[in-house]
This record gives C-alpha cells, structure tokens and sequence, in this order.
C-alpha cells in the first residue's frame, strides 16, 4: 500500500470523488486520493454496463413509485438518487461472493441478475421472497433493519471455514450504524478475519432522524478503525469512483481474508417509504441542491464526452428500460388468487397440532364458502 497497516486503517483525507456533478474528470490532486488509497478509473466496457443498470435502476425506482400509487404495490421504499451505489455494489462481486440487501436495495439485487418481477413480488405482499437466494446468491431483503449484517458475518464465516473462495459485500444505511447488530457484526468479523465488505449508504436520515442526531465521529467510515479495519469514503453518486473503490475492497477483502468497511455518501431523493412524509422533517431546498448531483446525469455526461456512449447506444438503453417497466407493469396489474392455506406452508417442517386445527378449521371455512356461492 505503501504506507503502514495502522495508517491505512484510517480513510483518506478526502471523500473519493473522480467526477464532477457535471460529469467532468477530475484531476488526481481533485480526487481525494492519497497514498495507498489510489484508485484507477475502471475500463470503458464496465463503465457502459454499469451505466445501463443505472439506467434501468432509475426507471425500475419510478415505475415501482406509480404502481404504488396504484395500489399494485403494498409499499416501495425508494432508492431513487441511491442507484450508483447499488449498481456498484452488485457489479463489484464476483460469481462465487454473496450480497447481502436491505430493504431498500432492489436496484443491488437487480443489477446482481435477478428478475425485476421475482424482486417485486415481495413488495406486492406475497409471503416468498420471490427468488431464489442460493441460485443468485444474493439474501432475501432484510426489512428489520441491521440483522442482515450478522446473517452475512454468519455467511462469510461459513464460507471461510469450508475453504470456499467467497467475498460477501453487506449493505446497511446510516441508521443501521446506530443498532447494537451493526457493532456485533463488525467485532466478529474483524476478530475472526473473515472477507466481508460493510458498505454504508449514508443517505443523510435514518427514517426522520438526521445522521448528526446519531453520531458526532468525523465520518461513519471512521469507525472502522475502532474495530481494527480498513475504512473509506466515496462519493456515493459517482459511480466510477464508487466502482473503483468497491472492487478493491472486495479484492483485499479476498487476497488479504480481512474486513473492510466503505461508506458512500448519497441522498435518498424520495420519501422512506410511501407511507412516509418526508417534507416534515427536511428542506426542499436541501433536496434540490441534490437533485443537481443526479448520478444519472453526472455519468451520462462523463460517458458522452469520452465518446463511450453514443446517441443509438442511449436510445438501445432506453428501449430496454422501458421494456423492464412494461413487463413490471403487466405483471403487477394482472390479477393475483393467493391460495389461503399456504399460510400454514413453510411454518414448521412438521406442523404442530395447533397449527394443524387452524388449518383444518381454514379449509372447512373455504370449503363451505365455496358451497355456498354454487
């Protein structure tokens, strides 16, 4: 690295930032690097495809918010402004690594190369996941917040002690920092040196609470040193840096089996949830300021200019977008017959006696439903 391990456990001076909100390249001095925290900017080809998901993450965040509108979902927590650090997250990861979600990161688990549809299904009330964790290897989204950080401790430990070749990247908010479960996650995995990536989207609330109501530490990427590992922080709407950054914590996560925590400083543009009002507790002036940051906007200009993405390649990107909400659509307002009784599926793998009356009561209820409509 070129300087000593308990230096490097510090971030660097700077926020890691290679664009401008304007999508322009920053010079080296700019970019918050210094020794041993240089990040190359990744290649042309990645920068393209991780635009796309970009893209299609955008378009997939706003056509959830209409449906909810709609009543076609039950809630969506938005990461509308947040979609630069999903898409890196998914794309740093290799075939073998495991990701680890929140609630609010369907745009990660997308981008990891699951169905939008079998993403959604949840959102809409279903009582599955709706895809399969072990097939993408990528965890159900964690609605209590916090306890995916020790599922995925828990993941990497296991991975470590069959010898399997596995990095997990954990994704948890500013909020979740403040929970017990993120200080337990973080001690275990830095006591039993095991290749786990926390990556913090600071995006400023948790909920209503502002993050300077949850810690006074000079950013939450400090923190790390008090559980003796590595910490950065990134610009979290510039995708290039954050691409950057995540890839190499992953890479030493794997060569070194260490530990290492990245926080990337984002905003969430939208309310929490629907359910949320978000104009009770911040200014809009504070959202329009963001909205100047888009990282939408800011890497389409930086592709533009580099002459990666084209006028037909933008319209190819866009038609696919709208294709994933077209197909988000049909499948949300197609009219859905839940069968009750899988309520008692899945509860235990012998059912108890209890739950076995309930069940049996159930069926007689339907049963005689059923009769009475003939």
């Amino acid at each position: 690295m070129g300087i000593s391990p308990e230096d490097y456990m510090l971030p660097a001076e700077r926020e890691i930032r290679m664009l401008s909100p304007e999508g322009k390249l920053l010079d080296a001095q700019e970019q918050g690097t210094g020794p041993g925290h240089e990040y190359p900017i990744p290649e042309d080809d990645l920068l393209l495809q991780a635009y796309e998901r970009l893209m299609v993450g955008r378009r997939v965040n706003d056509q959830n918010t209409a449906l909810v509108r709609q009543g076609r979902l039950a809630v969506y927590p938005s990461s509308h402004g947040q979609e630069a650090c999903q898409v890196a997250a998914a794309m740093c990861l290799g075939d073998t690594d495991w990701l680890f979600p929140t609630y609010r990161d369907t745009v990660a688990v997308i981008s990891k190369g699951v169905d939008p549809l079998e993403v959604m299904v949840s959102f809409r009330g279903d009582w599955h996941c709706g895809y399969n964790p072990r097939e993408h290897r990528t965890a159900a989204q964690a609605t209590p917040l916090t306890t995916q950080l020790l599922h995925a401790v828990g993941a990497a430990h296991a991975a470590v002690l069959r010898g399997e070749d596995t990095v997990v990247l954990a994704m948890c908010g500013d909020g979740a920092t403040s929970e017990g479960d993120f200080h337990e996650a973080l001690n275990f995995a830095a006591v039993f040196r095991l290749p786990v990536v926390f990556f913090v989207q600071n995006n400023g609330y948790a909920i209503s609470v502002p993050l300077a109501r949850q810690s006074v530490a000079p950013t939450l990427a400090h923190k790390a040193v008090g559980y003796g590992m590595a910490g950065e922080r990134v610009d979290g709407n510039d995708l290039v840096a954050l691409l950057a950054a995540l890839r190499r914590a992953v890479h030493l996560a794997r060569t070194e089996r260490i530990p290492l925590l990245v926080e990337a400083h984002t905003y969430r543009m939208q309310a929490h949830t629907n359910a949320d009002d978000d104009t009770r507790y911040r200014e809009r002036e504070e959202v329009k300021q963001w909205a100047a940051k888009d990282p939408v906007l800011r890497m389409q200009s930086f592709l533009m200019d580099k002459g990666v993405l084209t006028d037909e390649v933008e319209a190819r990107i866009t038609e696919h977008c709208e294709t994933v909400a077209a197909s988000l659509r049909d499948a949300m307002n197609a009219e859905v017959n839940p069968d009750p009784l899988e309520l008692f599926q899945h509860v235990f793998s012998e059912p108890t006696a209890q739950l076995q009356e309930q069940q049996d009561m159930l069926a007689q209820e339907l049963q005689a439903d059923t009769e009475g409509a003939r």
